[in-house]
């Protein structure tokens, strides 16, 4: 894995509920390389946070589910 995504976020992301919207865009993340702190930046957070998402031991607050809905749509693409 690169960007900081070690084999063990990976593991977690993957055991992770993958109905979050946190672990969603962790997986769309990890599989297309994108870096954490370009997400974190994006959305105003810090990297733990969106660390924190990918692992599905926290939820994105309720603000930033559209824009985290269209990140998530734009990789998919």
């Amino acid at each position: 894995m690169s960007y900081g995504y070690t084999t063990r976020l990976g593991s977690l992301n993957k055991q992770a509920d993958g109905s979050l919207l946190g672990v969603k865009l962790g997986r769309v993340c990890i599989k297309h390389e994108v870096p954490v702190i370009d997400i974190a930046s994006q959305l105003g957070v810090s990297r733990q946070t969106v660390y924190n998402w990918f692992m599905g031991t926290h939820e994105p607050k309720e603000e930033l589910t559209a824009l985290i809905k269209e990140i998530i749509t734009e990789y998919k693409k």
